[in-house]
């Protein structure tokens, strides 16, 4: 019997499109006898399994550091960053078997890491900053504390055409004493937001009849309506309108079907629950 392939979720950080598209065609046909990938879209809210960072985008090298790549989380640098990284490096032009090996190598690593055997020295830190800083930060650990703003208090509010996902999600979610509430209608939602205390608004975009990003405008023109987190459930054939998304408040999107690890892992980073 054929053993189920390892599928692994990539995010790429700071490659031009043209190059971002050609790893992406890469990543979806690797050999046969390695894992399978699969791009995450730029506003995905889901961790990835994998960096894949451009060592010629300043941006791009920050933000995979403050990812902070060990053995459970793999990263690769492709192009001459000019300093070492914790971890693989790949200089260009890039050689797609040597990159497909490398990978292979990573992701079989990091099955040993998740499951004991390389234990990794210290646990992830689940608490990071949204906008990576690439200057030296000096302000006053006390500033930071000031603008700090409390925890969310508010449930989940899940709107889909049927009550499973509000089903399964309250199933995950039930250790931690969090509300969640399923509607099929536009109207009934934001009729919710305004009268019960909500904090993470899930909307899948195949719903009939609902318009997720003039949903998510109606909900976010309500008074104290800024703090909830609006999340499209997107099927990737679908397609994902980004403009409009980030016109209307969407505070990014995952990806349908996933993994229960990364339904929970984005819930708790929204609803600052502990890991």
């Amino acid at each position: 019997m054929q053993s189920k392939r390892q599928l692994l979720s990539v995010r790429l950080l700071g490659f031009p499109s043209g190059e971002g598209a050609e790893l992406g065609t890469a990543l979806a046909h690797p050999p046969r006898d390695g894992p399978s990938y699969s791009c995450l879209l730029g506003d995905s809210l889901q961790e990835p399994d994998l960096v894949i960072a451009n060592g010629d985008d300043l941006s791009a090298l920050a933000a995979l550091l403050a990812w902070q790549p060990d053995l459970t989380r793999p990263a690769l640098v492709i192009g001459s960053a000019g300093m070492e990284f914790p971890c693989a490096q790949l200089a260009r032009p890039l050689d797609m078997f040597q990159m497909f090996k490398l990978l292979t190598e990573m992701a079989r690593k990091r099955v040993d890491a998740l499951t004991g055997m390389l234990a990794p020295e210290a646990p992830p830190v689940h608490e990071r900053r949204r906008r990576i800083r690439l200057d030296l930060d000096t302000t006053d650990p006390a500033d930071f504390v000031k603008m700090r703003r409390h925890a969310p208090n508010g449930g989940v509010l899940i709107v889909d055409k049927r009550g499973a996902l509000r089903d399964h999600v309250a199933r995950l979610l039930s250790a931690h004493q969090v509300s969640v509430e399923w509607t099929e209608s536009a109207a009934a939602a934001v009729r919710l937001c305004a009268e019960t205390p909500v904090s993470v608004v899930m909307i899948n975009t195949s719903t009939p009849g609902i318009d997720p990003y003039a949903l998510c405008s109606e909900i976010k023109r309500q008074e104290g309506a800024d703090r909830i987190a609006v999340v499209l459930l997107v099927n990737q054939a679908s397609g994902y309108d980004t403009a409009r998304a980030r016109t209307a408040g969407v505070r990014g999107l995952l990806d349908k079907p996933m993994a229960d690890r990364h339904l929970v892992g984005a819930l708790k980073k929204l609803l600052s629950l502990p890991p």
